[in-house]
C-alpha cells in the first residue's frame, strides 16, 4: 500500500471517528423524537375522544397539528447534531412561514375560522342560522367552508372567514321561540270582543305554551285601524307552522264574528286649476 493510499484510508477513518457518534446521535435522536410524536399523537386523539362536544373533524386535525410541532423540534435537534446554528436554521423556516402565510393568507384564514366554529360551536348540524345574511340550515361544517341549505332548496358553500365575521343568529339554539302578530280592526268594532276571541285562539292552541303566559293587548290606534297585538311563546320545532295556522285562523274568525279588518286610507284632496298658486 502506497503512502497515498494509506492517507487517504486514515482520513475516512478519521472522519468516520468524529462524525460517526454524530450520526448515530442523530438517528437515535430521530427514532425517539418520531416515537415520542406517535404517542403524542394517539395520546391527544385519545383525550379528544373524550370531550363532548369536539368535532370528528377536528380531531384528527389538532393531533396531526402536535405532531408535526414536536417532528419540528426534533428536526433542529438533529441539525445541530452535526454543529448546524440551529438559530439560522429557525429564522429560515420563520421566513419561509410568513411568506406561505402571506401567500396562503385567505385560506388560513379560512382555517382559522373553521377551528375556531368547531370549537366553539356556536352552531350544530341541523341548526338553522343567520350569519351575515345569509340564512339557511347547517348541513356540514368543514376546516375550509360550510355548507348551508336555503329554505328554497339551495346548497351554499360559505366560506368560514364570512360567517365567523358576521353576527350569527342561531334560531335552533333555545328550545322556545317568541313571536308578535299584529291585528287591525275597525274603529267601530268593539275592542274587547276581539281581544277575547284573539285570546281564546292563543289558548286554545295546543303548541302555545302556558308559560311564560301568552297575551292579546291593544298596542296602538293607528290612522285607520285599531292594532292589537298577540304575544305568545312555542317549541322552536313549532314556530312556523303556529305562525302561519294562527295568521288563517285570525282571519277566518273574525270574518265570521263580523269584524273588519281595514286596510290603509288616505284622503286626497282635489284642488281646482283657478284656485291653485301659479
Amino acid at each position: 500500500m502506497d503512502k497515498q493510499t494509506q492517507e487517504i484510508i486514515e482520513g475516512v477513518v478519521a472522519i468516520t471517528i468524529e462524525y460517526g457518534v454524530d450520526i448515530v446521535g442523530a438517528i437515535v435522536l430521530l427514532i425517539i423524537g418520531w416515537t415520542v410524536a406517535g404517542w403524542a399523537r394517539r395520546g391527544v386523539r385519545h383525550a379528544l375522544e373524550r370531550v363532548p362536544r369536539m368535532d370528528e373533524t377536528l380531531k384528527p386535525f389538532l393531533a396531526k397539528l402536535v405532531w408535526y410541532v414536536i417532528m419540528a423540534f426534533v428536526l433542529v435537534a438533529v441539525l445541530s447534531q452535526f454543529g448546524v446554528q440551529t438559530t439560522s436554521v429557525i429564522a429560515i423556516l420563520g421566513a419561509a412561514g410568513l411568506a406561505i402565510g402571506l401567500a396562503l393568507q385567505g385560506t388560513l384564514a379560512n382555517v382559522a375560522s373553521g377551528v375556531m366554529l368547531l370549537f366553539l360551536r356556536p352552531f350544530n348540524i341541523g341548526d338553522y342560522v343567520d350569519a351575515g345574511g345569509i340564512a339557511g340550515t347547517v348541513v356540514e361544517i368543514g376546516l375550509f367552508n360550510t355548507e348551508i341549505k336555503t329554505r328554497k332548496g339551495l346548497c351554499l358553500i360559505v366560506p368560514n372567514k364570512i360567517i365567523w365575521e358576521s353576527p350569527i343568529t342561531n334560531f335552533s339554539r333555545n328550545p322556545t321561540r317568541r313571536f308578535d302578530i299584529t291585528v287591525g280592526i275597525s274603529y267601530g268594532d268593539d275592542v274587547n270582543g276581539a281581544t277575547d276571541l284573539l285570546m281564546g285562539l292563543l289558548t286554545g292552541d295546543e303548541r302555545i305554551l302556558d308559560d311564560p303566559e301568552p297575551l292579546a293587548v291593544v298596542e296602538e290606534l293607528g290612522d285607520s285601524a285599531v292594532i292589537i297585538k298577540l304575544r305568545a311563546w312555542t317549541a322552536s320545532g313549532d314556530y312556523g307552522a303556529t305562525v302561519w295556522d294562527l295568521n288563517k285562523a285570525i282571519k277566518n274568525e273574525l270574518q265570521a264574528a263580523g269584524y273588519s279588518i281595514p286596510f290603509p286610507q288616505r284622503d286626497v284632496h282635489i284642488v281646482s286649476g283657478g284656485d291653485a298658486n301659479p
